[in-house]
Formats: structure tokens, sequence, C-alpha cells
């Protein structure tokens, strides 16, 4: 039985540290904070215990005692606890105070450690805490404490003096009399001075004045917690280096609509280009149980889906059975409608032999034309398109079709409607997102009405052709029928 802590880093899902990521998969119970990257838990296993232990300053409040009594109490049953900590357990975190209560509780503990807010977030802002020209050192300060109480545990007129960068966590709303204290103990009122606010998330924002105007700036520009605000000459180096408000996709805001499994790659890749991404699953992909099919009484066999592809090797594992299953390919070829489907083929150790320039049905069949078939398999979602199946029928194929996996709707609760609705662009992969998404809301007037309403990117004709059967017309059509077209295509615009 052992006690993790745990960092989970400053709010980019991309700087949780693998370990941290490795832990979270393996906890029988994780308490967590409110200051955790969005997607930081949806690795956790379904049936690992969740509490939520977060403080918000002026709102509810979960005692520290209560939070170390429960690290206590679960440490002394659940082989794994994970406390989650948002940037660095023993920076500012408290978990040398936890640390020190499992040991005299006798509890097995680990610390791990993870990316602090006070170095990430003025890196996300363009800001270096030290710099070869401009500063040889940094501090790190909590300004959670009122810097006029006649007992403080800081000596600002120290500070003040410090030849370096000072980094202030947790000081937005005590600034004015942070910044009072350094000037009056010699520390120059024409400073350079910044404040970073949500630093590394995709609405990270900052200004930049002197420690004169800094107070002042962070009331005009309504500057809130949670921010880090950073003291020295390094401060000027945002308006050279500043690079998050560079990125394609910085201050936009795009919904998915795919499956909940199928997100994580597509939600990287927007972030990774600066989007703040709404997470929308409107429908879930469902596996169909039954027997493989004789793969090797076929000369064709047909993948439509990604999802085909994996439905498919699940009951080919079911079954004990592995790739020896497929057979040869000098005597059967396999066709893959995109570049998607013959990915997750090549994962599973199968190389394409057809695939048509753009991933739609009817290229597929095209792409067919020419390929010799008595017998093929075309694997494929219950409810699809017969294009393929009809055209090699035409051709005078037997054509056994098999359902693998279908798409149910998945529910969104009323925050997540009202997130896509404020969405700048609405995402459909499918024809199945659609009609998933509109049964899913009652009512979606806000898709045509308004000037602010979201931009509707479809991913190809057959999507785009689902969403016009509704009343609704695509802003936007992907050039290649493919996530990669969809995410350039929102580029473009």
């Amino acid at each position: 039985m052992t006690v993790y802590l745990v960092g989970a880093g400053p709010g980019d899902p991309g700087l949780m540290t693998a370990r941290s990521l490795e832990l979270i998969a393996a906890a029988d119970v994780i308490i967590h904070d409110r200051l955790i990257p969005a997607s930081a838990l949806d690795g956790a296993r379904p049936d690992a215990k969740l509490i939520y232990a977060g403080k918000e300053g002026g709102g509810a409040q979960v005692p520290q005692s209560e939070i170390t009594r429960m690290l206590i109490e679960h440490g002394a049953q659940a082989a794994i606890v994970v406390r989650l900590k948002g940037g660095d357990p023993f920076v500012f975190g408290r978990g040398g105070e936890e640390a020190e209560a499992l040991l005299e509780a006798g509890l097995e503990f680990e610390v791990v450690p993870g990316v602090t807010s006070g170095i990430a977030a003025p890196a996300y802002a363009g800001i270096p805490v030290t710099h070869r020209d401009a500063a040889s050192s940094v501090a790190f300060v909590t300004g959670h404490e009122d810097p006029d109480k006649p007992d403080s545990a800081l000596d600002w007129r120290a500070l003040a003096g410090f030849p370096g960068t000072l980094v202030v966590y947790m000081g937005v709303g005590r600034l004015e009399g942070i910044a009072n204290r350094l000037i009056e103990g010699g520390r120059s009122p024409d400073e350079p001075a910044a404040l970073v606010q949500r630093g590394t998330l995709p609405d990270q924002r900052a200004v930049v004045g002197t420690l004169a105007s800094i107070a002042q700036l962070a009331v005009d520009e309504r500057i809130k917690a949670p921010a880090i605000a950073v003291f020295g000459p390094v401060a000027a180096l945002r308006s050279r280096i500043a690079w998050l408000e560079r990125r394609p996709l910085h201050g936009v805001t795009v919904a998915v609509t795919r499956a909940r499994e199928q997100i994580s790659r597509v939600a990287a890749r927007l972030r990774a280009l600066g989007a703040e991404v709404v997470v929308a699953p409107v429908i879930r992909i469902q596996t169909l149980p039954g027997p493989v099919p004789p793969l090797d009484s076929y000369d064709l066999i047909c993948f439509t889906s990604p999802n085909g592809v994996d439905a498919l090797f699940e009951r080919i594992d079911a079954a004990g059975l592995d790739t020896r299953s497929f057979p040869a390919r000098s005597r059967t070829r396999v066709a893959a409608i995109g570049p998607a489907t013959a990915r997750a083929l090549r994962a599973h150790g199968i190389q394409t032999d057809v695939m048509p320039a753009k991933a739609v049905a009817e290229s597929l069949a095209e792409a067919l034309a020419d390929v010799p078939v008595s017998r093929a398999l075309v694997v494929r979602a219950r409810e699809a398109r017969d294009v393929v199946p009809e055209a090699l029928r035409d051709r005078g194929a037997e054509v056994d079709v098999v359902a693998v996996y279908e798409t149910v709707v998945e529910q969104l609760d009323a925050d997540q409607i009202a997130a896509v609705a404020a969405a700048d662009y609405l995402t459909f992969t499918s024809a199945s997102t659609v009609r998933n998404l509109l049964e899913s809301v009652d009512g979606a007037a806000w898709l045509t009405e308004g000037e602010s309403r979201p931009r509707l990117v479809s991913i190809g004709p057959v999507t785009s052709a689902e969403l016009r059967e509704h009343g609704l017309e695509p802003d936007i059509e992907a050039e290649d029928h493919d996530i990669d077209g969809l995410i350039a295509a929102i580029v473009r615009a």
C-alpha cells in the first residue's frame, strides 16, 4: 500500500509527466485538487474512487485537516492512492505537510514531481525566469499571505534587494501591497513586471507593465486568479519571445463531436495548434459480438473505418487468434477507405493494398474497379451505406457484409451543450455525429441563428449531405476527408 503525492503540472495536459499518467491509470483512489488539467482523470480506471479535495479562494474549501485524514484513511486500505495536485506537490502545494502526516501514520509514500506554474506560466508567456544577460537567479515566493501583516514570514525588504527574478504565486489579490513593499524596500518602480493568468491553457492572458503600474493594469485588464506575477528585467522579454499567440488556432474554440474514445488524438492535435477544445462526444462506439469470418475464403477484404478494424480484431483476440488469421497477401487483397483506416490496420500488422485518394465510399468503389475479385468481405458498422457492396456485386462478385460495431447516442449535459454553442467551430466527423448531436440537444436554433453561432465544419460530402438533410449548411468542408483534412480546413479558415 502506497500513497503517491503526484504533481499534475500547471494546466496543459501535455505537461503531465509519464509517471503521473501511469499512476492515474493504476490508482484505486485519486484525491485531486481543483487546478489540475481538464483531462487529467480521463485515464483513471472506471472503478477508481475519485475524490474532489479542491480549494478556491473565497469559495468552498476542503480543509487541509480533512484532506490529510482522507489520505491516511484510504492509504491504509487501498493498494495505490494518488494525491493529485496542480503544479508540483512540494512547491507551495502543502505536499511536505502531507508527507510528514503519512510518515507519522506509518504509511508508505512516494513523491512524483510536476512542472510548477512559476516556471511554466512565464515560459508560455515568452518570459524566461533566468537569462544570461538579464537574471542569473530566481526566487519563488508565495503571495498568499498579506505583505502588510506585522508577523509576515517573508522579509520583503530582503526580497526587494534580491538580484534576480521574483516569481510570486497566488498574489494577484494582494498585488498592490506586494508591489508597494518591494518599492519601499528599494526595488525600482520602473522595473518590468508581468502577470500571467491561467498560464499554459488556451485562454492564457498576459499583461506587462512596471512594478509601479502592474497592480492597476491587473484591475484594468480584469486579471483574476490563478495568476503568476513576475518581477524583473526578464518580464520585458515577452515582447520579443512571446510564442503562444503565434500558434495558428490561438484564441479559437473548437467543439469535437466524435466518440469519447476517439477524441483524445484530435483534441491533442488541436491543442498543439493553440485551440481550446470542447469535448462533446455525441456518439459511442459499441462493438458487436460474433464469430470471426472465414478470412481465408475471400480474395478481397474491405474496411470502411478504423472502428471496423479495431472491432474485428477484438473478435479475433476473443477467439484466441492473431494476425495469422489473415490470408497471405498473394491470395487476398486488403482495402482501406482512407489513411486513418490504413493506420489502424498497420497497428495490427496488416498492410493495405488498395486505398483511394479520397476517404469516401464512392472513391473506394472506384479504386476497386480494376481489382480482380470473386468473393469479398466488407467490414463495417451496423448502419452504413451500401455503395461498396453494391459496386462489387454489380461486377458479379459474391459479397458478405459483416457489421462489427454500431454507434449509439451519447447524451450531452447542459454544460456541454452550452460550451458547444459558444464554440467558434463545431466539427462533424461522420453523418452519425450530425444525427446524434441533433438528437442529444433539445432544439438547435443556435446552430443557424445569430452571428455568434459556431461555424459548422464537415469532414466530407456524406457528412455535409446529412447536415443539409437537417436544414444545416456546412460553413467548411474538408478537402481531404479525414481528420488531418478537417484540422487543415479549420487552420485555413
